[in-house]
């Protein structure tokens, strides 16, 4: 309760301070009432290509913390961390938890697996923790881009909010909406969405937005490239005005600009890594190929111990790699947009208990994945913009972990590659490889597959049994209709229609 009353003032102190700013113009008018502006951004001259330059803050931030023991949060959320083996934390923890713990905005860029996830999670989940929502009315807000991405925020948050006794749901499409309705008029504290599903749930009075105080904009480039910037908006138009903002991506264009100086207010500013790619435990590969001998390269690659994610552009080309990498006797499964989200689920599954080895992408993919010990992705396909790059790359080398990227370039897209890598703040090594050879072996672990062809199985899903009571039942409902079938034989052709239709 004492945690509550403190919000209330701390809220009540940003409503004075910034709620002109929190109005503003539809299309981003910078703040006029916050005090980080004069004039518009402060400029760093180290501003990554094709990025906005960090807003210069006035309020100091507070110092980094060097041990969560350190921080202002529940012992529940203490004790779970240390439960789930969880005992430093990682840098953009660090920086930024003193301050959103605080209530400040918080604006963050690091790449994917840097923490970002327990960064504003465990923040969010203290500052709720102790408070009851209503029904249809969350507390918290975390909107994200993807499915995918929902569902690995909820896994990663949820023994966190178990342990505060927050309930936390997830509203995304291709699910079932009329279970998340459940969830959300039975009362939910923490929503994990993505924002066509919110709105739609929205539009037909199963949540509202004016209770949360706190909301999460996660991977908000990405929200931005996909074209959900007039759905973001229109979301954070709903919460109180007033409430804490965070907003984390791996990149910032000028999109993630908009919603920079519309919504955050005087936020702590924190970057892992300038390019928000390139560290020290990932190894950049560029490995020339001859068009003829690429497609045999591949396969040898996906042949190696280990698991692998490959990414292709098309749906149809996945589709055409695991065919044939099944057929050559590698465990291969695809993962694209064509696929149910209970299809893409159980890939992602078998995939994490190692019953498929290589996973054959589309970007529906790049984001929003994680599976540990993960060593190696490899782009068949090279992407065409650096941020798809650094996104697919994202999927290895995570919280501290190393691992390699490794992208196949013909002698034609060597010229497009090497502008995307400057772009993107990389230096690869670059080295020339033919199927079969040593070198593709050391930096790949390429080998030659079995060429016994392999099927993956689907498990079963066995239906609950009924029970004799409620099979007599359903005998007598099913002797019922039957009678008032025949019944009903003699009424005319509409009234059997319509039945029909009922």
């Amino acid at each position: 309760m004492n945690r509550t009353r403190t919000n209330d003032r701390f809220d009540r102190t940003r409503t004075k301070s910034s709620g002109a700013a929190r109005g503003g113009s539809r299309f981003g008018a910078a703040k006029s009432g916050s005090p980080s502006r004069s004039g518009g951004h402060g400029r760093r001259p180290s501003a990554p290509q094709g990025e906005f330059a960090l807003p210069v803050t006035t309020t100091p931030a507070l110092p980094a913390a060097e041990k969560f023991a350190d921080l202002a949060m529940p012992s529940q959320l203490l004790a779970a961390l240390s439960s789930e083996g969880v005992t430093t934390p990682f840098p953009i923890q660090a920086a930024t938890l003193p301050n959103s713990l605080a209530g400040r905005d918080v604006l963050g860029r690091g790449r994917t697996g840097s923490g970002k996830t327990l960064a504003f999670g465990l923040a969010l989940l203290a500052r709720t923790a102790g408070q009851r929502a209503e029904p249809r009315q969350p507390l918290a807000l975390v909107l994200v881009p993807t499915r995918e991405l929902a569902q690995q925020v909820t896994d990663a948050l949820a023994p966190y909010a178990r342990s505060v006794k927050l309930r936390l749901t997830t509203v995304v499409g291709g699910m079932s909406i009329g279970r998340q309705s459940g969830a959300l008029r039975a009362g939910a504290e923490v929503v994990v969405a993505t924002p066509g599903r919110l709105k739609d749930l929205i539009d037909r009075g199963d949540c509202r937005l004016d209770q949360v105080g706190i909301t999460v904009l996660d991977e908000a480039d990405q929200m931005a490239d996909m074209g959900f910037m007039p759905q973001v908006t229109a979301l954070l138009d709903q919460v109180r005005p007033e409430g804490q903002r965070m907003l984390f991506s791996a990149t910032l264009d000028r999109n993630v600009d908009l919603l920079v100086r519309r919504y955050l207010t005087d936020p702590v500013v924190h970057s892992v890594d300038p390019s928000a790619g390139a560290v020290t435990t990932m190894e950049h590969h560029v490995l020339h190929v001859h068009g003829a001998d690429k497609h045999q390269a591949t396969t040898e690659i996906a042949a190696r111990d280990g698991r692998v994610i490959m990414f292709l552009d098309t749906k149809h080309a996945v589709d055409r790699l695991t065919e044939h990498l099944l057929s050559s006797g590698v465990r291969a499964a695809a993962l694209h947009g064509g696929k149910s989200q209970p299809q893409r689920n159980r890939t992602l599954s078998q995939f994490k208990t190692g019953h498929v080895t290589v996973l054959v992408a589309t970007n529906v993919a790049a984001r929003g994945i994680h599976v540990d010990n993960l060593d190696l992705v490899v782009n068949v396909d090279p992407p065409s913009d650096h941020k798809d790059y650094l996104h697919r790359g994202g999927r290895t080398a995570r919280a501290g972990q190393s691992g390699s990227v490794v992208t196949l370039v013909t002698p034609h897209q060597r010229r497009d590659m090497s502008r995307l890598m400057t772009v993107a703040g990389i230096v690869p090594q670059t080295t020339q490889v033919r199927s079969g050879d040593a070198e593709l072996n050391r930096i790949t672990g390429a080998q030659a597959p079995s060429g016994v062809p392999v099927t993956i199985s689907v498990p079963v899903v066995e239906r609950p049994r009924r029970s004799a009571s409620s099979s007599r039942g359903r005998r007598s409902r099913t002797a019922q209709n039957r009678r008032n079938g025949q019944a009903a034989r003699g009424s005319s052709q509409r009234q059997t229609t319509v039945s029909a239709a009922a």
